[in-house]
């Protein structure tokens, strides 16, 4: 029978508890938030959702045709030129998702002959993108400048690092200085997904590069997504120009696909102004992010230490975390669940979203849940 195969590995992830279910929300849930991205508490933001609402308005509900047809509208190029100049970056181009973003990037930069490096921890997208790239990938030891020496030395042609700047699993940062010595050292090119560090890190949430002090640099591309601290939907490269222009030319995720819907495009460029203005928004999830796991950690739960604006609660096993997710939300409180195989080191966790609009009593009141259904 055609994919009688799927049967055999539906039964598979049943055994070993790993189905994963799709789980409408309403749009009036009662449930206290800490498991989406919106860092900031932006999505449903009056400014942003008008953002939202004028663009579709002027432009319609979706772009009608890829980038280079008729998906590129003077709302593209405006959110393009304000978020490159946002981020200390030359140029940038806006793509439907950060998923495509991360597979333009490293596909169009590792061509034929080139070495990949990637870093053990890094995102699927990125994962994703080194195996359809036509360069040779070397997995590097979880944020280990080091062993990106040791996967470039001896490698006679074009190379790039590939790393997220904060991992989407513990939030734990990348030694971004570090790595960007490394590949200068080597000439190779640094490429970061700055989904996780973009309006949470740097001066104003400007992002993990831009504190750093790399960002703007000739050898550094940097994506980033528009569906987590700006509260809409879609993603972006950030680089100097001429690998933009590149990227317009060889990224196929670009080329092929459909663009960003104008609504989305209205509610980023929004969002990112409001930022702009209200700089204390990025301070204020980094705080949250560290009451938590002090709250956490008081209250005898093995958290880890955030970066940025995630912070992940390990559990016994998968069972328990499923189970322990459910308890949470049985009492009102949404969090992530993550656990094998999305997990690269095979420990499952509750995963928390420090966002910025949480008060004190939500902050009490996610801790006391948490610990009262701990397995």
């Amino acid at each position: 029978m055609a994919f009688g195969w799927i049967d055999e590995q539906a039964e598979l992830r049943r055994r070993a508890g790993l189905v994963r279910t799709l789980r409408p929300r309403a749009a009036d849930t009662p449930l206290l938030d800490l498991a989406s991205n919106d860092y900031l508490g932006l999505a449903r933001h009056p400014e942003v959702t008008e953002g939202a609402a004028r663009a579709a308005r002027t432009w319609g509900g979706g772009s009608t045709g890829s980038r280079l047809v008729t998906g590129t509208t003077e709302l593209h190029a405006e959110l393009e030129r304000e978020l490159a100049g946002f981020c200390g970056f030359e140029a940038a181009l806006v793509f439907s998702s950060g998923y495509a973003a991360n597979m333009a990037a490293v596909t169009a930069l590792a061509p034929h002959g080139s070495a990949i490096v990637s870093d053990a921890g890094n995102h699927a997208s990125l994962i994703d993108g080194c195996r359809l790239a036509r360069g040779t990938t070397r997995v590097a030891a979880h944020r280990d400048p080091d062993a990106v020496r040791k996967a470039l030395d001896g490698h006679d042609g074009p190379a790039v690092a590939v790393s997220d700047t904060v991992f989407s699993v513990d939030g734990d940062a990348a030694p971004l200085a570090e790595l960007a010595g490394v590949c200068r050292e080597y000439g190779a090119g640094l490429v970061l997904d700055d989904a996780h560090g973009l309006g949470v890190l740097g001066e104003g949430g400007r992002g993990a590069p831009h504190a750093a002090g790399i960002a703007g640099a000739d050898d550094v591309v940097v994506t980033v997504t528009l569906s987590k601290s700006l509260g809409s939907q879609g993603g972006a490269v950030l680089g100097p120009a001429r690998v933009i222009e590149h990227l317009v030319n060889a990224a196929r995720t670009f080329i092929f696909d459909t663009g960003l819907a104008p609504a989305a495009a209205g509610a980023a460029l929004a969002a990112l102004r409001l930022l702009r203005r209200e700089p204390g928004r990025a301070a204020r999830a980094g705080t949250v992010a560290r009451e938590l796991h002090t709250r956490l950690t008081a209250a005898g739960l093995e958290a880890v230490c955030p970066d940025a604006a995630v912070v992940s609660v390990r559990a016994p096993t998968p069972e328990q975390a499923v189970r322990w997710a459910a308890d949470c939300r049985a009492a009102g409180l949404s969090v992530g669940c993550f656990r094998p195989p999305s997990v690269p080191d095979g420990i499952s966790r509750l995963r928390l979203t420090a966002r910025a609009d949480l008060s004190g009593a939500e902050i009490e009141r996610a801790v006391r849940v948490i610990g009262e259904t701990r397995p």
